[in-house]
């Protein structure tokens, strides 16, 4: 009979479930679980590898079904119907609503069936191809999180909503046509998309005709200025390299000066024909705001700035030249978003100088406006580099043989908005206002 300290060993052919009362012995069993663990799935990994080599479909599947599902995919809108269009604190979908708007009308100007159907089948069939039309059109964000949640619930309920749905499916005699967030992330991206800013609400262009307008918007003149007593005359003067036509003045607070306030500054440049003034706000000698007034009654606009990157401090950065960038504006949706993507609109000239390949572009992340400034080059293809896909990850015909190449020329920073005035600053009242209970919901955006 053995001792009893031999008894309480494991014996030598032991797996790796049994736990040692040793501390170090346990460490290392856990380094040695896994690396097991990490051996066996590079090897299920390498020979997945070698399965996709031969058959090239089983990498594109793949790919198409191991998109992950990020917030913007989840992305949740208000409940609006097509005629609610004016609200800027709501967050609607313009695009989706014209959308929907204009298969209405189709559907109105359809020309009616023959008369041996009866009106009960009509409207039947009426009733079903509006439901379709809602399925297609919404790609419902709010039934989509609606769905993670009920995964997140006992496995009873589950259960039974799992009867529930595939009951109502087997009466209705087809499978529903919404589809799931994990479908949804198959397809490409809709933070992708450039702005559409022909997809203006009327009540919004009639509230802000200024921005709206339907001429030809004339040559921006921006006058450039900060806080009192600034000490960012740097700063201020690399956003006239930013902006076209654009001149920077200070401001002073010395007891002999004329302590000139906004009011007066817009006035006295919408005299100058200047179309806006941009006011660079400061916090402990950094940049930490932007305020701009459209001239020459406003709206005015508030931004918090932060990321504030100078073009000197960036990796292989270039030298701007005086040409006229282009603008691109991605990812504004909403009333609201479509406001602010007009703004910058009028900040830069219509037709941009195209032999300067310089491009500036402003991405909606989130309620987050990320500016860029870049040069770009289209030249040929290296053997190392690989080919331009496009959204579904295939090979863009056309392009097989041409790379674009990117200089990035500064500066670079974050902004948010904060507030939007009727007029010039906070006494002409607000249109709308960013509070903090906006960001209890992580997947609603105001952008």
């Amino acid at each position: 009979m053995g001792s009893r300290k031999s008894m309480t060993r494991p014996p030598p052919d032991a797996g790796f479930d049994v736990k040692p009362r040793n501390k170090i012995q346990r460490q290392l069993l856990h380094i040695k679980r896994k690396r097991a663990k990490d051996s066996t799935r590079r090897a299920e990994r390498y020979a997945f590898k070698k399965e996709e080599a031969k058959n090239p479909k089983l990498k594109e599947e793949r790919l198409r079904r191991n998109i992950p599902l990020t917030i913007d995919r989840k992305r949740v809108w208000d409940d609006a119907d097509s005629d609610v269009e004016d609200g800027l604190g709501l967050s609607v979908d313009v695009e989706r609503i014209k959308r929907r708007k204009q298969e209405e009308e189709d559907e109105l100007n359809r020309p009616l069936k023959g008369p041996e159907q009866s009106a009960d089948e009509e409207s039947d069939d009426d009733d079903d191809d509006a439901d379709e039309v809602d399925s297609m059109l919404a790609s419902s964000d709010e039934e989509d999180v609606d769905e993670d949640d009920e995964d997140g619930d006992d496995s009873d309920s589950d259960s039974g909503k799992k009867k529930s749905k595939k009951d109502a499916n087997d009466s209705r005699g087809r499978k529903s046509t919404l589809p799931s967030a994990t479908e949804r992330a198959t397809s490409p991206s809709q933070s992708t998309k450039s702005t559409n800013l022909s997809l203006v609400p009327e009540s919004l262009a009639a509230k802000f005709p200024s921005l709206f307008n339907t001429e030809k918007p004339p040559a921006p003149k921006i006058l450039i200025t900060t806080s009192l007593n600034s000490t960012l005359h740097q700063e201020a003067q690399l956003l006239t390299d930013l902006f076209p036509n654009s001149h920077y003045v200070r401001r002073t607070r010395h007891r002999f000066a004329h302590q000139f306030s906004i009011r007066e500054i817009s006035k006295f440049a919408s005299n100058r024909n200047y179309t806006a003034v941009v006011i660079l706000r400061e916090d402990q000698k950094k940049p930490a705001g932007l305020d701009i007034v459209h001239l020459p009654t406003g709206p005015m606009f508030h931004f918090s700035l932060n990321n504030w990157v100078e073009g000197k401090r960036i990796p292989g950065h270039g030298n701007a030249t005086e040409h006229w960038p282009e603008l691109i504006l991605n990812n504004f949706r909403t009333p609201l978003g479509l406001l602010t993507a007009h703004l910058f609109r009028t900040l830069f000239p219509a037709q941009p100088d195209i032999e300067g390949r310089q491009v500036v572009t402003v991405l909606n992340s989130r309620d987050y406006l990320f500016f860029r400034r870049h040069r770009y080059v289209f030249r040929e293809k290296r053997e190392t580099e690989k080919a331009v896909v496009g959204a579904d990850g295939k090979e863009m015909k056309g392009a097989e043989g041409i790379r674009a190449g990117m200089q990035e020329l500064g500066p670079r920073f974050t902004l948010k908005l904060r507030r939007v005035d009727k007029g010039i600053q906070r006494a002409s009242g607000q249109e709308w206002e960013w509070k903090g209970g906006m960001e209890k919901t992580r997947t609603k955006f105001q952008l």
